[in-house]
């Protein structure tokens, strides 16, 4: 049986390789890995808390509100107070383009890191990372 530390290590040794040359093309469109992703988030949620939006780009609360006030400086977002204390986040007109930009970019980055799979691999490879971590119930 291989070591399961490995197999984790190889695991996060994949995603950084990824996430590194996703920032190196983003920033070809002017943004970054996390503040793209915060753009997709908001984008596919529009009115989100930004505690969801935390829980979706895998952040803390307190991180994901420095990243919001950056893209907001940035005319990126726009937030408006909520029911409660809620803040809703929005995506402008320029984030739209911006997401635009970087979903190309993604997608190319991402056909690149997966090009030596076929696509029964890449099919088999998504089933069981999605069953990774999964505690029976």
């Amino acid at each position: 049986m291989t070591d399961p530390a490995a197999t984790g290590r190889l695991l996060k040794r994949a995603q950084y390789r990824n996430h590194r040359a996703a920032d190196r093309a983003l920033a070809t469109v002017g943004t970054t890995l996390a503040q793209w992703d915060a753009l997709r988030a908001i984008s596919e949620s529009p009115g989100s808390s930004a505690h969801d939006l935390a829980i979706t780009t895998f952040q803390s609360d307190q991180a994901f509100g420095t990243l919001a006030n950056r893209l907001e400086a940035q005319k990126l977002i726009v937030r408006s107070h909520g029911h409660g204390r809620r803040v809703e986040h929005a995506i402008t007109e320029d984030g739209r383009y911006v997401f635009e930009a970087g979903l190309k970019v993604t997608r190319d980055v991402n056909e690149k890191s997966f090009a030596g799979l076929t696509g029964n691999e890449v099919t088999q490879l998504h089933d069981l990372l999605d069953r990774v971590g999964e505690v029976p119930e």
